[in-house]
């Protein structure tokens, strides 16, 4: 397979426009709680850094792979909530009549609550709860008031924990199930490959072989002119099997026409062209071609070279005179006379 392995966050439409068009909407809510905690504040640059935090945490959220999401990034966020409101809590004024100051208090339970999603609930609820701690002792809001507001905001982040332990478990068994499936018709496909392929080979085989058995069977005597036929059907045959890249049917007739003159011809594949460009393959299989048609004695030796050679396809002819044609990955021809065959 190629692409992302898909987990929650393909559930929940994560990884689309969406997801980030509100990532968007975040970062402006965050940015515009900023600027209307200004006028209350005692100093307003602590500000910033938290309504950074809080974006940041954001993008993180939704920009980090892995189902659960990893370790150092789950960590990052569960103390997000703490740093943002120390922030605050920083800006002043202290002390604070409630938590309504604390405007991060509200953005970051969001995050926590995402990330009990994410499959980290664990460390969401040390986020949540060192979060309230900070911003109960630091606002100086520590009685019931302080309680009530930690137990209305730990909503949210109860129903991460309710989907993380319900409906996790089946969104994972879903995508088990979903790539189970996608490999089974993968093998089925692949078999079916190999099934029509077995029975384009013994269609070929038939046609190929067929007539020449069957004057065999009848009892009759063969001539020489049908023995010569049955060496070069043989042949034939063997290149399928030793040489698959160099089946071009006009190589294949040039191959037999040369047999038939008395050339031994020999094709040897050790896959180097396998990777090539078509139209490099039918050059390079046009110009053996054009080579087989010149030849009218002696022998030629065919091979592709394995994967990574200079030499891509050799071509040896030896007759009166033994001369050699390379061919680069490229499909280039180059030419060399190697010596007299006398």
């Amino acid at each position: 397979m190629t692409g992302p392995v898909p987990d929650i966050r393909d559930l929940l439409g994560m990884r689309t426009p969406a997801a980030w068009a509100l990532v968007a909407l975040y970062a402006v809510t965050c940015v515009l709680l900023a600027v209307d905690a200004a006028p209350d504040a005692g100093a307003i640059w602590p500000l910033i850094p938290a309504a950074g935090v809080c974006i940041a945490a954001a993008v993180a959220l939704v920009a980090v792979p892995g189902d659960p999401m990893p370790l150092g990034p789950s960590i990052a966020l569960a103390s997000s909530g703490v740093v943002s409101c120390g922030f605050v809590l920083l800006a002043g004024p202290l002390p604070m009549p409630d938590l309504s100051p604390l405007w991060t208090v509200g953005l970051s339970k969001i995050i926590f609550s995402f990330m009990c999603v994410r499959g980290r609930v664990a460390l969401a609820w040390l986020g949540y709860v060192l979060m309230f701690a900070t911003a109960i002792v630091g606002a100086g809001e520590a009685g019931e008031v302080g309680f009530v507001v930690v137990a209305i905001n730990a909503a949210p982040v109860l129903m991460g924990t309710v989907f993380a332990y319900m409906i996790r478990p089946v969104v994972r068994s879903i995508y088990e199930l979903r790539e189970q499936s996608t490999q089974r018709i993968a093998a089925e496909a692949a078999a079916s490959a190999m099934i029509e392929e077995r029975d384009a080979q013994l269609d070929r085989l038939d046609e190929l072989a067929r007539p020449l058995l069957e004057r065999i069977a009848s009892g009759s005597e063969l001539d020489d002119a049908e023995r010569l036929e049955c060496l070069v059907l043989e042949a034939r045959l063997r290149d399928t099997v030793r040489a698959p890249m160099l089946q071009n049917p006009a190589l294949v007739e040039e191959v037999a026409a040369a047999r038939r003159r008395g050339v031994d011809v020999v094709l040897l594949d050790d896959h180097g062209m396998d990777d090539a460009e078509p139209a490099v393959r039918d050059r390079v299989q046009g110009a053996i071609a054009d080579e087989l048609a010149a030849v009218t004695d002696g022998s030629v030796t065919v091979r592709v070279l394995p994967p990574g050679r200079a030499t891509m396809v050799s071509v040896l002819v030896s007759g009166e005179s033994v001369r050699r044609a390379e061919f680069g990955p490229d499909g280039n021809r180059r030419d060399r006379t190697v010596g007299s065959s006398a």
